[in-house]
């Protein structure tokens, strides 16, 4: 198998980014899509949506967050006129936050401050953080990281946002039990992308069982499941569909064909724009943003379902600031916020988590999205991003 990571497939030098503080997204490519290079001071949040069947550095914030003002326990809608500073929110996420945090503060009167990073450094902090958690939010799109917190029990259960109540059915499935989570957008962690001055049409993949061809040998591309948020819900479903025996063979086959494994999904963007590989298992965003961009190639939704990442958001069980935190998850959660995740943020091509939002027209209509059940997915994600891990020194 190879890699673009020097050294190991996996977390490797994650932890020496961890007292990095960032913030601010930037546009371009993002780690779930589009990959922004590296998140500066004063990022800010937002919120996305729906559900469906995993960026740069992370920061350190200064430590805690501010108790907010003097508000209603069970207070988690949005207002439209704030009164006043109502205290500070720290989110931890990987997407969105130049997006999110003007609207939330405007909206609300709560101040926001938003550490950015990729999926392996967000969990890597706040695994380093335990017992003096410096987070009040975490959002991201790993579902099955989130629900492995929440078996941890580092997360605020038995409460329900105003605005559940608009979840889509298809959402819906995703919301566990206690309530520790909710979905605010799925998309697909994984479609087969193909050069087509390289390609032809009639000689591209149809099926993730295309990829085992000898035809496609050395010219395969994805994103390392150890590092990308969206990686490891892509190759979670292989593992959960087909068993985990009947996975590692496939994953097997691949790296004997040559498969290349990237950091992160711009990687794979970069090694297809540079001709290193001419097909990809690659994020729907940063697939579509290449089509938009007038690049040379063609999307296929595999027949067999695209593997999708469900992005959601929980609240830190000891927040000082609960009433700030679940206003937060509420405003992620309103219509308007996600249609403006998707009119405006680098991650926009996802299906809503909640009705009355439009997705990207260009998007696939009526996308199959296939996605590993959450707390499977949380069991067994250990073992699987060392098993990837151990295939690189091999």
């Amino acid at each position: 198998m190879k890699t673009m990571t020097n050294g190991k497939l996996g977390m490797v030098g994650t932890l020496l980014l961890l007292t990095i503080v960032t913030t601010a997204c930037g546009s371009g490519n993002n780690e779930n899509g589009s990959n922004n290079a590296a998140n500066a001071a004063n990022a800010n949040a937002t919120n996305a949506a729906n559900a469906g069947n995993g960026t740069n550095a992370a920061g350190a914030t200064n430590a805690g967050t501010t108790d907010a003002a003097a508000t209603d326990a069970t207070q988690t809608e949005t207002t439209d006129a704030p009164a006043g500073d109502k205290g500070t929110v720290t989110v931890y996420l990987n997407d969105f936050d130049d997006i999110v945090k003007p609207m939330f503060e405007e909206q609300t009167g709560y101040k926001l401050e938003v550490v950015s990073g990729n999926g392996a450094e967000i969990m890597s902090r706040i695994e380093a953080e335990k017992g003096n958690p410096h987070w009040d939010v975490v959002w991201m799109d790993s579902m099955p990281s989130i629900n492995g917190l929440d078996k941890q029990g580092e997360l605020l259960t038995g409460w329900t946002p105003a605005n559940a109540t608009g979840l889509t059915e298809f959402s819906k499935s995703f919301v566990p039990t206690d309530g520790s989570f909710y979905p605010t957008g799925t998309h697909a962690a994984g479609v087969i992308v193909y050069n087509k001055d390289k390609v032809k049409a009639e000689d591209a993949p149809k099926t993730w069982a295309d990829f085992t061809n000898a035809k496609y040998k050395g010219q395969i591309g994805m994103a390392d499941p150890a590092v990308a948020a969206p990686a490891y819900p892509f190759v979670s479903w292989f593992f959960q569909d087909q068993g985990m025996d009947a996975a590692k063979t496939y994953f097997s086959s691949l790296m004997k064909n040559g498969l290349h494994v990237y950091p992160k999904n711009p990687n794979v963007v970069e090694a297809l724009t540079g001709g290193e590989i001419t097909v990809a298992a690659l994020q729907e965003s940063n697939a579509y943003v290449m089509k938009t961009k007038g690049d040379p190639i063609e999307i296929v939704w595999p027949e067999d379902g695209a593997p999708g990442s469900v992005r959601v958001a929980a609240i830190q069980k000891d927040t000082k600031n609960a009433d700030g935190a679940k206003a937060f998850v509420d405003f992620l959660l309103d219509p308007k916020t996600q249609q403006a995740l998707i009119d405006k943020g680098d991650e926009s091509y996802f299906e809503p988590s909640v009705a009355g939002v439009t997705p990207k027209a260009d998007r696939q209509p009526n996308a199959k999205l296939v996605v590993a059940k959450a707390d499977w997915a949380a069991d067994n994600e250990a073992e699987i991003k060392q098993w990837f891990s151990d295939q690189s020194v091999k």
